[in-house]
């Protein structure tokens, strides 16, 4: 992209259901890439924000009301005939029946069985931030003794826990690899996922999901860690998370956004400190963590995150 391009911003919508289906849309006659599916929205005429310009767009387009909308992330996408910047947000909450005023097609559609094509090439991408929980655990073997809190994660799995990051820096290598074949085989029976933490490489010949970095590991990667189905990494301040970014993970933690026993000495960002963070517009989801549990969820989303990670709070 040339230094003189213009960027047009663009408010896009994610209509969500209870059960977590998601609304496409078909693009009309006459518009670039008709016949595509994409999430509806539209651009942002002078003076408004994405906010005010996704309630408009979803008003003039499909006659609903928004009432809950939380910021999600950030992507910007060349196409031949201009490059825009997107600015998602989740709906949960509208008003009002939809209308085709445009001549579209809508669908409802889950994520791991859509049944619409083609996608709008931006719109892809984003089909991943959405497998993602609302709700991150991190192990705690180290808090609770691994053989009892195997038995927690155990009775997790069975009432419907299904990502997992299997953090525990205080065991030797050779113990932290004897538990993570028994947390992923654990998994396994229930169709859930595991992610370690730091460790690539064993990630990799462990076939586990994918692998979570702490800053200081982030930091030493030129690229994304390959042979991995997920990635993320932990990220306090913005020159991290453009770390982040670099490597292209999919997810990112950021805080700690309330005082914790593991961090005394260090202030915490707060809410607003974490929504400054996110507002700086981000191309993937962002988790809260920090002191926090699955009553701060809310609160978190709309603060610009995908939702919490959470360490002791998970394991109660």
């Amino acid at each position: 992209m040339s230094g003189n391009e213009r960027i047009v911003d663009v408010a896009v919508g994610i209509l969500i259901q209870p059960d977590g289906r998601f609304l496409l849309g078909s693009r009309p006659e006459g518009k670039p890439f008709a016949g595509f599916w994409e999430f509806p929205g539209g651009k942002l005429e002078a003076g408004e924000t994405a906010l005010d310009a996704l309630k408009r767009e979803l008003h003039e387009e499909m006659g609903i009301t928004v009432t809950k909308a939380t910021p999600w992330l950030t992507q910007s996408f060349t196409y031949p005939h201009a490059t825009v910047r997107l600015h998602f947000f989740r709906v949960t909450g509208w008003e009002g029946e939809l209308q085709a005023r445009e001549g579209q097609s809508f669908a409802w559609q889950a994520n791991r069985t859509l049944c619409v094509s083609p996608i709008l090439p931006a719109n892809g991408p984003i089909m991943r931030g959405l497998q993602l929980p609302a709700t991150l655990a991190l192990s705690n073997a180290a808090g609770l003794g691994v053989e009892p809190w195997l038995a927690r994660w155990q009775s997790a799995l069975e009432n419907g826990m299904q990502w997992l990051i299997l953090r525990e820096p205080q065991l030797s290598a050779n113990a932290y690899g004897d538990l993570a074949q028994q947390v992923i085989a654990l998994a396994r029976r229930h169709d859930a996922k595991v992610l370690l933490h730091t460790h690539a490489e064993l990630a990799r010949d462990l076939r586990a999901d994918g692998v979570h970095l702490p800053a200081r590991i982030a930091a030493q990667f030129s690229q994304r860690p390959r042979g991995l189905d997920w990635v993320g990494a932990s990220a306090h301040n913005p020159a991290e998370l453009a770390q982040a970014q670099r490597i292209g993970v999919d997810f990112a933690m950021a805080g700690h956004v309330q005082a914790t026993t593991s961090h005394p000495d260090q202030a915490p960002m707060g809410w607003t400190g974490f929504a400054e963070l996110a507002a700086q517009g981000w191309p993937f989801p962002l988790y809260a963590i920090g002191g926090l549990q699955a009553s701060d969820v809310s609160i978190a989303q709309q603060n610009g995150a995908h939702g919490i990670a959470w360490l002791s709070g998970a394991w109660l």
